[in-house]
């Protein structure tokens, strides 16, 4: 047998989960992961639509990310792309996955819940930064939230900073779209790009 297709045959390969990491995962906030939310500049968002899956990262200053709640987040949708795939998905699907990852600190934090995309001013009014406001907020309720242990962050080496990449040493969005486009002009828009970070992050 070289592939599982059972969950007879993952679990005779893996056995059961020790108690300790089932007992972590509630179905509302306790004070450490307030903690967690509270330290986080950056979170990945995974959803799920019709056209598959997306995993989408979002962040800012720590506790962007606002507890309403112990059951209930608030995320704000600060520019991007435009491409909004995760609220695509969150129409057709309000299911949600969030990690937290805070720098230097080896455990996450996962929660799992369902988003509904809002307007409503007074969240809007929560989301604001740099003076300006989001242009939809995800309230997220909450079904089950965990942390996860520090061993990916330990083997990967993820906050050592001796084994930082240098950027120059990896393409560049431009050298990715000149493989893309048969014709692209990298220099206007690296410099276009520059001139975005310093006047539309917010």
């Amino acid at each position: 047998m070289s592939t599982i297709t059972t969950l007879d045959e993952l679990l005779a390969l893996y056995g059961e989960s020790h108690e300790r990491s089932r007992r972590k995962e509630l179905p509302r906030l306790i004070e450490p992961y307030r903690a967690l939310i509270e330290a986080s500049p950056f979170v990945v968002l995974a959803s799920v639509g019709p056209d598959g899956l997306d995993c989408s990262p979002r962040g800012d200053a720590p506790g962007f990310v606002q507890i309403l709640d112990d059951q209930t987040l608030l995320l704000p949708d600060r520019p991007g792309n435009n491409r909004i795939d995760s609220l695509r998905n969150i129409v057709e699907n309000p299911r949600v996955a969030l990690l937290f990852l805070i720098p230097g600190v080896g455990e996450s934090l996962r929660v799992n819940g369902r988003a509904e995309i809002s307007l409503d001013p007074e969240l809007l009014e929560l989301g604001r930064a740099q003076g300006k406001l989001p242009r939809s907020v995800l309230r997220i309720h909450i079904d089950s939230c965990y942390f996860q242990c520090s061993k990916a962050a330990v083997r990967s080496g993820l906050w050592d900073a001796s084994r930082q990449v240098e950027r120059a040493s990896l393409p560049s969005a431009g050298d990715i779209f000149r493989c893309i486009y048969e014709e692209f002009d990298i220099e206007a828009y690296e410099r276009d790009m520059q001139q975005r970070l310093r006047t539309a992050l917010y």
